[in-house]
């Protein structure tokens, strides 16, 4: 079966471009386009990942990523921060406050996939590892 990846950016251009590599992929993906928006999806739709930016209106992904690991339910949902913020002060907030890997912008879809394949297979294998970069 498929696994599910939300993404989430309030830049459609990047939505789109996540999507579509994706699904190149056999990834099945849905698409937000606020934080708060996210984590409704997150809620209703339990997708296995999420790929979501920083910067967006209503609520940031920072918070996103601070209300998925609070949750019990969703507090070990890998989540990919894909972002244009790349300030190391940045990179580390990400990382502290739970994100599985921080990918900047611009950044390489064939990059994107490869940490995707790598955080599903680590998960098989039963490693919850992060990766930040």
């Amino acid at each position: 079966m498929a696994k599910t990846i939300l993404t989430v950016d309030d830049e459609r251009s990047i939505v789109r471009l996540v999507q579509v590599n994706l699904e190149r992929q056999g990834y099945n993906v849905l698409t937000a386009f606020d934080g708060r928006d996210a984590l409704e999806k997150i809620a209703s739709s339990r997708p296995d990942m999420v790929i979501c930016d920083v910067m967006m209106p209503y609520m940031d992904g920072l918070e996103v990523l601070r209300q998925v690991r609070l949750n019990e339910d969703t507090r070990d949902l890998p989540v990919i921060m894909l972002t244009a913020k790349a300030m190391d002060h940045d990179v580390f907030e990400g990382y502290v406050r739970g994100a599985t890997c921080y990918l900047t912008k611009p950044f390489s879809p064939p990059e994107l996939i490869s940490f995707v394949k790598r955080i599903f297979a680590a998960e098989e294998e039963g490693d919850s590892g992060r990766y930040v970069l």
